[in-house]
């Protein structure tokens, strides 16, 4: 690998390693300078880790868990439409009705589900209902709740409108959704069984909702009663030993909480995770000979990369980065990275073994394994800086985290673990123990002291040893001798083609299917108290979804009849959609239009438009409506109520099709709901995604033109990460993943983890000089079998234990890894040899050969 080519081509169509010859000379040059003098490049990394690493001490300030902020797309139009409401709508805690709200507001949420197959409006359910509410509204540690509540005409506004009656004997007929007296029961009363005329015969869960102030000083005073109430509430609802009634609760802090939560459950799991990745880069480099084992190397490839995490966390945190809950599962992914690194810079430096210098052979080691890291190295932290590109702020720090996690990873592998390498050769060459690194006396005639402390009963230098050609790990000798040799056979050819196609049909099939959006379930972990409301919740009350708002955002001259018939024309279409009852619909307009009829009023006169609007105020509500500015109307909103909202798929179409209706109309309409800030994200995680899937997919085909001398090569490259993309994305739906923000962090990773893979097979293939395409498929995986099969366990390991958290960032950071490592290897160690092979002889003898990775005893 050291020897050059008598004469250097130039660049062409077949030869594109311009780039590649300097790089190779200048890390040769690394090389022998970190051989040269290697305590600096040991010891200065620690040094920067140490300083860098006090970062940490902002960590407190810079965690930014807001799941709206981080889950949503920046500037995502509810928000702006939120704003407008905000404007024209002012909350009035006095003056309270829940569906008006800009926001989820403040409240507690309970859930009251007969046991059994009873009815909550029986008699024992009724009573226990009203005990519950009475023991809610008695929590006094924060103040009672009616010292905070929201309120109407200066009564605190009922959690349900049915909880008035519940005291009485009967509670008389109740029209169902909408009550005979206009109150609205669908979202508060669940799993109801009405008779012929519409009547409630029973209902299975009934909902309380405390609203809570938030003007002001308020807003403290409720969130202290809300803490209360998740403290306090557990064990209140444990004394009042219900029997007719089971109930779940929430509250608008809950979710938030929660999530707060999830970073420090995945904490156990880093001991866990390193203890595997540390056991299993020894048992890869474990020797018989106490004096060439290679612990120490192991040992010190896993601090390198703790190292990374320390120095490029640090660094961002004095930056002022944000720090949110996705970042955590970056180390996990960081360790298995740097792993493999280690496993490519050991490999090389076991192959040029025939070496005595210890420069000459680390600048060989560099020459060859140092480029081969660059390129996996420039591929990963590219997708990961495109991914910054993102809307979604929580991918933005994930991956700007990640990104120069890899680049001090990379860094600390080519100084900090290069060094280490030459103090262990030291070692060796000076004959000590790799435990004590006490000298090992040579010529003892005790068998056991020879088999301990040298590996055989011989007395023979374990020096010597060092010096002679050694034999190749027995995984290498497999992928020569049986697994290669198979691969190639006519019909195992025949099968991989088709186990391809199974595989590419299955994919396809699943991207078909995906489900996109994250599910605020999710956010919370597997045994939270939330998980059983939110069921409940789905349960009975999801046949009634968001109350919407169908807002005219400007003045309008709403004297004017034709003006009217515009708004009427808009407000039936809107009505239309699939998704809206017309019969729920509320609007102030069309009452006022009744109540001019009856009271014949001609309310096509400015004036008498705007004098009269005094008579339809005394219909609470009405009045909010309405921002009435002098003698304008600058804005006003109508109510229509949403069914079957069931799934991210009708939330999606829902919000398409109100929007695009808003959009037709010739009077300025906005819709808004509070929901509708989640919902935004369905209009642009698929544009994101494939936005930065392509970028990335074609930055990584310039790179790899650049850094493979060979075309053909960075094709195949190409098609490796196209088919894994399809692939997991595919099987997500099969693993019941959704398309969000967090997975696409990990559809971003995989493009990366792709190139790792199948670089190395495809390049070790096209130059290769045997004189068939099966025996070039044969000699890449001998050469390079063993070290992605490697790779890829010990990148698995590396997030392996996520798979036993709690909460479903972790496991899908996990689900989605282990089908990029699956893939990625199954394509670079089955299909790409085969596919190879199909196209003859791809080799040149202009091109050099780079001997990338010939494994040793370890790896």
């Amino acid at each position: 690998m050291g020897q050059r080519r008598p004469h250097e081509e130039r660049c062409s169509c077949s030869n594109t390693d311009c780039l590649e010859r300097p790089l190779k000379r200048l890390f040769e040059g690394l090389g022998r300078a970190v051989a040269a003098c290697p305590w600096p490049f040991a010891l200065l990394p620690l040094l920067v880790s140490g300083g860098l690493g006090s970062g940490f001490i902002f960590l407190p300030g810079l965690q930014e868990n807001d799941i709206e902020g981080q889950f949503t797309p920046t500037g995502g139009p509810a928000k702006a439409e939120r704003d407008l409401v905000r404007l024209h709508f002012p909350t009035n805690d006095s003056y309270f009705f829940a569906q008006r709200l800009a926001t989820e507001g403040s409240y507690a949420a309970l859930i009251a589900v007969a046991t059994g197959n009873g009815s909550v409006l029986s008699p024992e359910a009724r009573q226990e209902v009203l005990k519950l509410n009475e023991a809610v509204q008695n929590l006094s540690t924060a103040g009672s709740y009616e010292e905070h509540c929201a309120s109407l005409m200066g009564v605190c506004v009922s959690p349900n409108p049915l909880v008035p009656l519940l005291g009485r004997p009967q509670l008389g007929p109740l029209r169902y959704p909408s009550n005979d007296n206009g109150f609205f029961l669908g979202t508060t009363l669940g799993g109801v069984r009405t008779n012929g005329s519409g009547y409630v015969e029973s209902a299975q869960a009934m909902k309380l909702l405390y609203y809570l102030r938030e003007a002001g000083d308020e807003a403290e005073k409720s969130r202290e009663w809300l803490e209360t109430f998740l403290r306090e509430f557990p064990g209140v609802l444990a004394g009042l030993n219900l029997t007719a009634v089971r109930v779940t609760y929430f509250t608008s802090l809950s979710r938030q909480q929660e999530f707060e939560g999830n970073t420090k459950s995945v904490i156990p799991l880093f001991s866990v995770t390193y203890f595997l990745t540390i056991t299993f880069s020894i048992v890869s480099c474990l020797r018989l000979s106490c004096i060439r084992n290679n612990v120490w190397l192991a040992c010190c490839g896993v601090v390198s990369a703790g190292l990374a995490v320390l120095s490029s966390f640090g660094l961002l945190m004095y930056c002022g980065v944000p720090f949110v809950v996705t970042v955590a599962n970056a180390p996990f992914l960081i360790l298995g990275v740097g792993v493999d690194d280690m496993f490519i810079m050991i490999a090389s430096w076991e192959q040029s073994a025939s070496k005595t210098d210890t420069k000459s052979r680390l600048a060989d080691t560099y020459s060859e394994a140092a480029l081969s890291v660059t390129v996996t190295t420039i591929t990963d932290v590219l997708a990961f800086f495109i991914g910054t590109w993102t809307t979604f702020p929580s991918v933005q720090s994930f991956c700007l985290y990640t990104g120069t996690a890899f680049i001090f990873c990379y860094i600390y592998t080519m100084t900090f673990f290069g060094a280490i390498i030459v103090l262990n050769d030291k070692r060796e060459q000076g004959n000590r123990h790799w435990l004590t690194c006490m000298p090992v006396e040579q010529g003892r005639t005790s068998c056991f002291y020879n088999a301990c402390c040298i590996g055989s009963c011989s007395s023979e230098s374990s020096q010597l040893q060092t010096n002679e050609t050694v034999s190749e790990h027995p995984m290498s000798l497999f992928f020569k001798k049986y697994y290669g040799p198979f691969l190639t056979v006519k019909w195992t050819k025949l099968v991989v083609v088709l186990l391809y196609g199974a595989y590419l049909g299955g994919s396809i099939y699943g991207c078909t299917q995906i489900r996109e959006g994250i599910d605020l379930r999710n956010l919370a972990s597997d045994d939270s108290y939330v998980i059983p409301y939110y069921d409940d919740d789905e349960t009975y009350f999801s046949e009634y979804g968001p109350r919407v708002m169908v807002i005219i955002s400007e003045n309008v001259s709403y004297w004017e009849e034709a003006v009217r018939e515009k708004i009427e024309t808009c407000l039936e279409d809107i009505e239309n959609i699939s998704y809206v009852d017309k019969n729920l619909t509320e609007s102030w307009l069309r009452a006022y239009i009744a109540l001019a009829k009856n009271l014949s009023i001609n309310i096509n006169n400015t004036d008498v438009f705007m004098t009269n609007l005094s008579i339809l105020f005394r219909n609470p509500g009405f009045e909010l409506d309405i921002n009435k500015t002098h003698n304008e109307i600058t804005a006003s909103r109508f109510f229509v109520q949403t069914v079957n909202v069931t799934s991210a798929v009708d939330e999606k179409n829902l919000l398409n099709q109100l929007r695009a209706k808003a959009e037709e109309c010739s009077i300025p309409l906005t819709v808004y709901h509070p929901a509708f800030i989640y919902y935004d994200q369905y209009l642009v995680i698929v544009q994101n995604t494939i936005q930065n899937v392509l970028i990335a997919a074609g930055a990584m085909l310039v790179v790899s033109l650049f850094l493979i001398p060979n075309p053909l090569c960075s094709m195949w490259v190409t098609f490796a990460i196209a088919s894994v993309i399809v692939g997991v994305t595919g099987f997500m739906t099969f693993w019941d993943v959704n398309l969000d923000s967090i997975s696409m962090i990990n559809l971003v990773i995989c493009i990366g983890f792709s190139v790792d893979f199948s670089a190395h097979i495809s390049y070790a293939f096209v130059t290769s000089k045997e004189s068939s395409a099966n025996k070039k498929a044969i000699g890449a995986l001998h050469q390079l079998g063993y070290p992605v099969l490697q790779g890829a366990i010990s990148t698995i390991l590396g997030v392996v234990v996520l798979a036993a958290a709690k909460t479903y960032i972790f496991r899908t950071f996990f689900k989605i890894m282990f089908l990029v490592i699956l893939f990625g290897a199954v394509h670079g160690l089955v299909f790409i040899p085969v596919f190879l092979t199909f196209f003859g002889y791809f080799g040149t003898s202009k091109i050099q050969e780079i001997r990338y990775r010939n494994n040793k005893d370890c790896p």
